[in-house]
């Protein structure tokens, strides 16, 4: 009996740890800790009201051909304060005053994913003085813009500009208070209608407060596509170099200056090139205002009989969402 007893209790010394292994859970607690490193979903998107996260004054303005940019220049920058999560709206007025010349432009714009632009806006231009005084000339232009590459605000560790490739189509809706002239093709061009292609490149240096575009534009468009496309003097489309400078000096508050140049094609029209030195202020992210000093270059010189450049004011105000 003495020796079963010591091997009973041999025995069970050996299984002991085993049976202490299988009582043991299998994994450990929860603890408190664990359970704060436990990701934390993200609220849904609210799709229907735009964001706005985009820094004032880049969410650029509506430019003479409803595009985003400054007031002559499309800038690679979409419309709107929406971000790549977003989208953004606007609509906008804008009325040029010149010597002898008056111009008014209104539209809309949206900007979807801070990728795509699609705007739409109207011309009426009309002569306030001179031989040609009374007559009135429209025109639709329906833009879009896509952005391909960079990120003109937050690439501040390259180069490397916001690139965006751009179409403007643009269709006259003829001449009015002219008597029998009633088509720019009266005047020498070769077609009513017609296409501006463009490629922009904007930087922003945020530690210098500076904006910097410019914008390579292939066109035959006689004064912005007023007087037509192509014409007796030149068929042919050019590639014309348009540049914007801008300073900020708030956040709220830029200044600067534009050049863009124009295609001469007509004979009776010897057309100049066109610059600007405005001022720009967004109080906040519904509104902007752009004034400015502009001169268009000469106008109709050889019809009209007045060969000085049309230089004026300008101004516009923006609202959107």
């Amino acid at each position: 009996m003495a020796v079963r007893s010591t091997v009973l209790l041999s025995l069970a010394a050996a299984f002991a740890p085993l049976a202490q292994a299988q009582t043991t859970p299998s994994s450990a607690p929860v603890t408190s800790s664990s359970k704060s490193d436990a990701p934390i979903p993200n609220p849904p998107r609210n799709l229907i009201v735009p964001d706005r996260g985009k820094l004032l004054l880049t969410g650029g303005f509506s430019d003479v051909d409803g595009a985003g940019g400054g007031g002559l220049v499309p800038w690679a920058l979409i419309t709107g304060y929406g971000t790549e999560d977003s989208y953004g709206f606007n609509g906008h007025y804008t009325q040029v005053n010149l010597r002898e010349f008056e111009l008014r432009t209104y539209g809309v714009g949206i900007g979807i994913a801070d990728r795509v632009e699609i705007s739409a806006a109207r011309h009426d231009f009309e002569v306030t003085g001179a031989a040609l005084e009374g007559l009135e000339v429209s025109q639709d232009i329906f833009g879009l813009k896509v952005r391909v590459a960079g990120d003109a605000v937050y690439g501040q560790d390259t180069w490397l500009p916001q690139l965006a490739l751009g179409a403007e189509f643009k269709r006259h809706r003829g001449i009015g208070n002219a008597g029998e002239l009633t088509s720019p093709r009266q005047l020498g061009a070769t077609d009513e209608d017609g296409v501006d292609l463009y490629l922009s490149g904007t930087k922003v240096f945020l530690a210098q407060s500076l904006l910097l575009n410019v914008t390579l534009r292939h066109t035959k468009a006689n004064q912005f596509g007023l007087l037509g496309y192509g014409g007796d003097v030149n068929d042919s489309g050019k590639f014309n170099l348009e540049t914007t400078v801008g300073y900020m000096l708030t956040r709220k508050l830029a200044l600067g200056g534009e050049y863009r140049q124009k295609p001469r094609s007509l004979g009776v029209d010897d057309e100049g090139d066109a610059w600007d030195l405005f001022v720009a202020w967004a109080p906040n992210r519904h509104v902007s205002v752009v004034a400015a000093y502009v001169n268009l270059g000469s106008i109709l010189g050889p019809a009209t009989t007045v060969d000085r450049d049309q230089t004026g004011s300008y101004l516009s105000v923006q609202f959107g969402y």
